[in-house]
């Protein structure tokens, strides 16, 4: 296969991207994506960043005007062997590795202690966010949380959306975590990106994890793509429709595009403002 980026449709001109079902997603490393992360933050401007596994990438399949959002985003990594692997056989890209929300986090968030760039934590819950904190204390010591917030659970009523990038930019940060859940974080950093001088990361279950509330799997199921078939089994009957459904599914687009049988043509990125999103 073509070891280049597919753009089919026009879509995508950012030589890192590739189209995956129609989502462009990032042939990246983990520390290229720290690097632009951080480049971001210190030139204080709005950067957008999601890691994306099969139920991400799938999510933006099957409704297109959130592919649209996705295709806006400044970054976004493979989370997890699915995605990396459909990088390598679609496009030739060659990851070692995927790059996945959690590690992810870690990795910006002592890149940004070393710098001494203050973050702001939103999403979750209030509980889970002060053991997310603790946790963090211990794991990156120099690290600044300038602030946190938890999610409101609900969609934003107008002008709350002014009131939040208030809240972050007052706090001093200059990068904002997101644990929301997807596809509900994607939608709230695509909507705050223009209101915050800053990048926003959709880190996904990073708070749960790094707060203590989820187990990872042990790192040979990591490394086989079983990621699912764990969180599966510790959550069957939340998560079984995403893994039982989506994954056979999946595959099948995979199979199809990799054979040229289907086309799959990014949506073009969104523009639009939303009024109406996830906090």
């Amino acid at each position: 296969m073509d070891a280049g980026p597919v753009n089919e449709g026009g879509v995508g001109q950012d030589p890192q991207k590739r189209n995956v079902l129609g989502i462009l997603v990032d042939a990246t490393t983990y520390a290229s994506a720290t690097q632009t992360v951080l480049t971001a933050a210190r030139q204080g401007r709005p950067f957008a960043v999601t890691a994306l596994a099969v139920h991400g990438v799938m999510t933006g399949v099957l409704d297109r005007e959130h592919g649209a959002r996705l295709n806006s985003f400044d970054l976004v990594t493979p989370d997890g062997q699915p995605v990396r692997w459909a990088l390598n056989l679609l496009h030739g890209t060659a990851l070692k590795d995927p790059v996945c929300g959690p590690d992810l986090t870690l990795h910006v968030l002592r890149a940004a202690a070393d710098e001494g760039l203050p973050v702001y934590l939103y999403g979750s819950t209030e509980s889970t966010l002060e053991r997310l904190a603790l946790k963090l204390e211990h794991a990156v010591p120099a690290l600044k949380i300038a602030g946190r917030e938890a999610s409101h659970f609900r969609a934003a009523r107008p002008g709350e959306d002014e009131e939040i990038a208030a809240r972050i930019t007052a706090s001093g940060a200059r990068l904002v975590l997101v644990g929301l859940g997807c596809p509900r974080q994607e939608a709230f950093v695509h909507a705050m990106r223009p209101l915050l001088p800053m990048p926003l990361l959709a880190v996904g279950a990073a708070f749960d994890f790094h707060a203590g509330n989820l187990r990872r799997p042990p790192l040979w199921m990591r490394r086989r793509g079983l990621e699912w078939l764990w969180r599966l089994c510790l959550e069957p009957r939340r998560l079984w429709r995403r893994y039982v459904l989506l994954n056979p599914h999946y595959l099948l687009l995979l199979a199809a595009q990799w054979a040229r049988l289907r086309p799959a043509v990014p949506p073009p990125p969104a523009t639009d403002t939303q009024v109406a999103f996830p906090m």
